[in-house]
């Protein structure tokens, strides 16, 4: 009897053996659909210290660690205890990184609740924790999640109504820092090409993707060792591209050799090449931006090139709403079953959005001045060091009315196949735009894309009220919106546009019609400005337009610029302008000159 057990406990020790060896024979085969799969976010190469040591400590009661940590972080955020919340979040993250619910959370306490608990006379500390917010999401949260919708749909969301929108004090310095910083790489070095056409994003697309196989290109190595030579900062291959792309926009942070050698090679097909790559590579491992990808929306969404209206200019990448729409794209890239959810919905609803607020706010200007501080004392004034305040202005672009049209459409056909009365909400709110973008081209002066898009609206939405002459239409929505004016971005659109409808009407010589455009452009903007006259100073300065003169001048620069416009109309306007009405014509030249000042001053 002892024999047979021996016999038994023997057979058993074999067979598992055998089968721990088969077993171990398919891990690697496992490990490779694992990895294939995108299943493997704690590999021990890859994860920090932390994470690994969190990872082995908690064991199996990882998960309930990670329950009693969400609940106490809910509890601190209910209390406004936003910083304590935030270190228990940090923490969840590192136990679970696949929870998502946590990054989502841990980014819109950022953006949103720790930014505002920074007084508003502190702009770049609570753009810092909005930057804190998107870059938490973009360049960690999405990495470890990547087939999140809902993390994408959060990111797009703090670029689209944090940045774009105006419900922060501080929302003007937020679009001024993301143009800044996205400027830069939307210059190419080549003439030639000028800033940012189609031609330069085909460029960034083409661009090679890794710095090793730059390097070791000998059409770029001369440039490349020069550099390093120069300075030992470029020593560095992982930061290289980085210092490159510091040196062109600041050259005092380096030593003059460096760049030197930036002068010796301007104008040189290795220089162009290279900085294309540059701020391509900047995009893909900074911003998370794909060029392929951008050059997909420009061509999709971009704004109608008048000269060819089947052609799409790019879009203006320096706007918030831009980025959003970038991210939402990339949540149906990745989220969309081709059947109706809410968060596909949603996705689309916000390139709905995205592309509304480019038509609405798409052309961004920037103007900069040197402000010397105010001192009681001479010598300590003269010592001081002159500060560069920029400021940036957001105007329509009538030029996206048909590639948001065009995705409306689209969007409520898509939506009417896969759900059956859901449509409804969508096509009210198409019909608003519509009858806006209408108001819009009408006082712009393009009476007959105007009449296009009122033929549109007739043919899609037959109401009674729309049974009636362009004319009479739009004076009509005219007064309902004079009775609305709660928006700034709604009231600088009308203002803009009427001032433009004015100059058409002068450069028509329909000076009757011009002087009551002019008249309901100043009416609109004392009645915006006289709702916020007793407002607190914060309040007031951020709902307040600005100054009637600098509206007046962009309005013309705007409509001079209109190539839609013959250039012997506008050289006319702007003559009988001079001749027949001096006191508007010494107002246009004094604001420009005070802002062809504070340009040169800033790049001095």
């Amino acid at each position: 009897m002892r024999f047979r057990d021996t016999i038994i406990c023997v057979t058993a020790v074999l067979l598992s053996a055998g089968l721990f060896i088969i077993a171990g024979s398919q891990l690697q085969s496992l490990n490779v659909k694992r990895r294939e799969l995108g299943l493997v976010i704690d590999r021990p190469e890859d994860i920090p210290p932390s994470l690994a040591f969190a990872t082995i400590a908690t064991g199996a009661f990882r998960g309930l660690v990670v329950d009693c940590l969400w609940l106490r972080a809910e509890r601190l955020k209910e209390e406004g205890q936003f910083f304590d919340a935030k270190q228990l979040a940090d923490w969840i993250t590192i136990l679970q990184p696949r929870f998502t619910q946590v990054w989502d959370f841990q980014a819109w306490n950022m953006a949103y609740n720790i930014s505002v608990s920074i007084p508003a006379s502190e702009p770049q500390e609570r753009w810092r924790w909005v930057k804190n917010g998107y870059e938490l999401l973009r360049d960690k949260g999405i990495v470890v999640n990547p087939k999140s919708i809902s993390l994408y749909r959060r990111l797009a969301l703090i670029f689209q109504h944090k940045i774009g929108g105006v419900t922060d004090d501080d929302h003007k310095y937020y679009k001024l820092q993301l143009a800044l910083e996205m400027e830069p790489l939307l210059k190419s070095e080549d003439n030639s090409l000028g800033a940012a056409d189609n031609r330069y994003f085909e460029k960034l697309a083409k661009a090679p993707k890794e710095f090793k196989k730059v390097s070791e290109d000998p059409n770029f190595q001369p440039l490349i060792d020069e550099l390093r030579k120069a300075d030992e900062i470029f020593a560095d291959s992982d930061k290289f591209v980085g210092n490159y792309l510091s040196l062109r926009q600041n050259p005092s942070g380096f030593k003059p050799q460096a760049f030197e050698v930036i002068d010796r090679f301007r104008g040189t097909n290795a220089l162009k090449k290279f900085d294309i790559f540059a701020k391509a590579y900047q995009l893909r491992y900074v911003w998370k931006l794909e060029p392929e990808l951008m050059v997909e929306l420009n061509n999709n969404f971009g704004p109608t090139d008048w000269d060819d209206p089947n052609n799409h200019l790019p879009l203006e990448w320096r706007h918030p709403d831009a980025h959003a729409m970038y991210w939402a794209y990339k949540a149906l890239m990745i989220g969309s079953k081709g059947e109706f959810s809410v968060p596909e919905a949603n996705a689309d609803r916000m390139i709905n959005h995205s592309l509304q607020s480019l038509f609405r706010t798409g052309k961004i200007y920037i103007y900069s001045q040197i402000m010397r501080p105010q001192s009681d004392s001479i010598s300590d004034a003269n010592s001081q060091v002159p500060v560069i305040v920029q400021q940036i202005y957001l105007r329509p672009d009538l030029r996206m009315f048909k590639s948001y049209n065009k995705a409306a459409m689209a969007r409520i056909e898509k939506y009417e196949q896969h759900r059956e009365g859901t449509t409804e909400s969508m096509r009210i709110g198409h019909r608003n735009m519509l009858q806006n973008a209408i108001l819009s081209f009408y006082q712009a002066g393009l009476i007959e894309q105007a009449q296009e898009i009122y033929n549109q609206l007739k043919e899609l939405y037959p109401l009674e009220k729309f049974n009636v002459a362009l004319a009479v239409f739009v004076r009509q929505r005219f007064r309902e919106e004079l009775t609305e004016l709660r928006n700034i971005t709604n009231i600088t659109e009308i203002i803009q546009m009427i001032m433009r409808e004015a100059y058409f009407r002068y450069a028509m010589r329909d000076d009757d019609q011009a002087a009551i455009s002019e008249n309901i452009a100043k009416e609109a903007y004392d009645l915006y400005q006289s709702d916020y006259a007793n407002e607190e100073a914060e309040e007031k300065q951020r709902m307040s337009l600005p100054d009637y003169e600098r509206l007046q001048y962009l309005a013309l620069i705007d409509f001079l610029m209109d190539e839609q416009y013959p250039a012997v109309m506008r050289n006319n306007l702007f003559n009988r302008i001079e001749i027949e009405k001096p006191e508007l014509f010494e107002k246009i030249i004094k604001e420009r000159d005070r802002m062809l000042q504070e340009q040169q001053q800033s790049e001095q």
